[in-house]
Parts: structure tokens; C-alpha cells; sequence
């Protein structure tokens, strides 16, 4: 599909993930799904007709707490995963600590069934929780269309105050210090 211009926003609305665990804001017309039965997290897409088009963002709980110092590990695990992906070209990479709080992120580009599709993701590491977000584009050309949105979404990602003092190794009770 050839696009001219840029999408616009018809409405802005606010995700508040039920267990208060993170929120952003997205654009009121997209379509809400759910994650897969055996993740848990929220999709939204900006087309009824596209389910490749979309952005995600899924939360699981880890066994262990996460430290700024596990970045190296935590960078090896996402790149891992990410080399399993068919053909695989990642175009940017960057990784940063805020406290004790992980973030890696990666933009990149795949095959499926010879469709070359281009993803932006987060990987947030917060105390115990595992947070992945994903801006997709079900092509390049429509992730190129769509990107303002997506950056939008990103933009606006937010993590409670008590995820930020969960991570801080002062105001963690003793029993779950390192």
C-alpha cells in the first residue's frame, strides 16, 4: 500500500495496565487486543485488517531481582533471542541503566515468508519484572508510516514510583538485599 503523508491523531488515550504496573498513552482509534493465553500485556493496532502493524507490550515476573550490574547478562539473554529471528539485520542498539532500572533496546529488521518486517523493542529490567515493549510494522514502509505513533507510545511509557523505590537497594527491605 502506498501511503502519501503522515498519520495523524484522531484522540490520545491512556493504557493503565490493571495491576498498575506501567502505563503510556496511544491513539484513542487504534484497535486493542490481548497478548497470546500465556502472555500477559496488551497490543494495540493502528488497522482493524493489519495484525503485524502494531505496538505491544508484554510484563512477566523474573525469580531474581535485577541490579544495574546485570546489564552485561541481561544484554547477552535479549541478543540471544533476537539472533533466533530469521534473517536478522538489528540497524541500532543502545543499552542504559537509570538506578538500578535495565533498558535494551534494539531496531531492527527480519524476514517472514519473504516479508521483511522492521521492529523497534524494549527490553526493561525493574526489580523483579521483565517488561518488553515492541513497535512493529507489518513492512518497512509502514513502520516507516506509522513511526510517529510508535515513538509516541514509547515516549509516554511510564513506570510507577514504587517500581523505581523497589529498585533502589536502600529502600529494599533487607531480606531481598543482595
Amino acid at each position: 500500500m502506498t501511503r502519501t503523508g503522515l498519520p495523524y491523531f484522531t484522540g490520545i488515550s491512556t493504557y493503565n495496565d490493571p495491576q498498575r504496573r506501567f502505563k503510556f498513552r496511544y491513539p484513542s482509534d487504534w484497535v486493542k487486543d490481548e497478548l497470546g493465553e500465556r502472555l500477559d500485556g496488551v497490543n494495540f493496532r493502528p488497522e482493524q485488517h493489519d495484525l503485524e502493524t502494531y505496538f505491544a507490550v508484554a510484563i512477566s515476573k523474573l525469580g531474581v531481582s535485577v541490579e544495574a550490574a546485570d546489564l552485561p547478562e541481561l544484554r547477552r539473554g535479549f541478543d540471544d533471542g533476537l539472533a533466533s529471528m530469521p534473517t536478522l539485520s538489528v540497524e541500532e542498539s543502545k543499552d542504559d541503566t537509570y538506578g538500578n532500572i535495565v533498558k535494551v533496546e534494539r531496531k531492527f529488521t527480519f524476514n517472514t515468508t519473504d516479508i521483511v518486517r522492521k521492529r523497534w523493542t524494549w527490553g526493561v529490567y525493574a526489580d523483579v519484572w521483565e517488561i518488553v515493549a515492541a513497535f512493529q510494522g507489518s513492512t518497512v514502509e509502514e513502520y516507516d508510516y506509522w513511526l510517529p505513533m510508535g515513538n509516541y507510545c514509547f515516549n509516554t511509557f511510564e513506570l510507577p514510583e514504587y517500581v523505581w523505590f523497589a529498585t533502589d537497594p536502600e529502600m529494599r527491605p533487607p531480606e531481598l538485599r543482595r
